[in-house]
């Protein structure tokens, strides 16, 4: 298993588990890590699905940043922004003025993904932290280049990977940890969604397919789970491909020495986000999370194990106050307190090298 992982200390996943047997609420777990001194923070880019959502959190998060604008080039985009609550009252700045802003400390990257990396090497050049949302580009050698630089500089780079701090991931990746489900033997993940039709030439031209897309979040878990694997095979299909070169159903198998994972990502699917899993199965059990948002877990074990019984049980998690907020609120603990990221550069590098074997992208 991957050491590199983020993970509840053992306290915390303690606690955690009592919380998940009784339904309670465990918001804010790295709340009081952070210290008081507001960030001031600004974002670039509102093009990548994620901008609205990780502004709004930014936003709402009042006591730990301070937003001091906004810049994005497109005028097209710039209207759009300004007509979504998240974006309202706002200043709207080029990318200069931000990056020359006295008092600025770190920026939300929220590019379209061929533009992630060069922009936030941009900011490491002024000395700022970076949360650069996913996936980060195409190309390996460019992730690498961002994270020397920012070892060289002492900053924080977050990568935007959504199930990092994801209740229910967070639960398996410590019952893998902690030996509740034996040897791992298979793991099966699914993400997709049926997309508007009009949205498919754009797409090609982006992320080529649902694997970049949407595939990447569990590639990042599988290689949390189980580390760099032996060998990584491909199968991507396009259904409409008289009409545009969209890689609309998309299927990876990732082997290792005792494991199989299995990822797919269909952007063709009816009602797809209800179908959304992540399933692992050991010698000891199975965890089961589907569907993946609002998240829903089920465990069998073949032995009962700390609070849990022996059998088929559903465990009631955590709420989550937002999808970013304990993420975004992590990226304020590395900026303050100057500690690293939970997720070493060595498991970005692998992240980034299996998603792009994934999609048959060869530097």
């Amino acid at each position: 298993m991957n050491s590199s992982m983020l993970l509840l200390s053992r306290r915390q996943f303690n606690q955690f588990s009592a919380a998940a047997l009784m339904g309670l609420s465990f918001p804010g777990s790295f709340l009081k890590n952070v210290q008081s001194d507001k960030i001031i923070i600004a974002q670039i880019g509102t093009a990548h699905s994620h901008a609205p959502e990780k502004m709004e959190t930014i936003r709402r998060l009042s006591d730990i940043f301070e937003v001091v604008g906004v810049a994005e080039k497109d005028e097209e985009l710039i209207e759009k922004a300004q007509n979504q609550a998240s974006y309202q009252d706002l200043t709207w700045l080029t990318e200069e003025q931000l990056l020359n802003m006295p008092g600025l400390k770190a920026v939300l990257v929220e590019t379209e993904i061929d533009d992630l990396v060069p922009t936030a090497l941009r900011c490491l050049e002024k000395g700022l932290h970076v949360h650069v949302d996913k996936p980060p580009g195409k190309s390996l050698q460019a992730l690498v280049q961002l994270f020397s630089e920012a070892k060289k500089k002492r900053l924080a780079v977050q990568m935007g990977y959504m199930f990092r701090y994801h209740p229910a991931f967070q639960f398996c990746l410590n019952a893998v940890r902690d030996g509740w489900l034996g040897q791992l033997f298979e793991i099966d993940g699914v993400i997709s969604k049926a997309i508007n039709p009009k949205r498919r030439s754009d797409l090609a031209k982006t992320y080529g397919g649902g694997m970049m897309l949407l595939g990447c979040h569990l590639i990042d878990m599988v290689i949390a789970l189980c580390g760099k694997p032996e060998k990584i095979h491909s199968y991507r299909r396009q259904n409409f491909s008289k009409k545009d070169e969209l890689f609309d159903n998309d299927l990876a198998i990732f082997e290792y020495q005792d494991t199989i994972a299995t990822i797919r990502s269909s952007l063709i699917e009816v009602d797809g986000e209800e179908r959304r899993q992540f399933i692992v199965c050991g010698t000891k059990g199975t965890i089961e999370i589907k569907p993946l948002e609002p998240p829903q877990l089920r465990m069998t074990l073949s032995e009962a194990v700390s609070n849990f019984q022996k059998g088929w049980q559903t465990v009631k998690l955590p709420a989550m106050p937002g999808r970013y907020d304990e993420q975004l609120i992590d990226f304020a603990r590395m900026i303050q307190s100057g500690t690293q990221n939970e997720f070493s550069i060595e498991h970005e590098r692998t992240v980034q090298e299996a998603l792009l074997k994934a999609c048959q992208i060869f530097e």
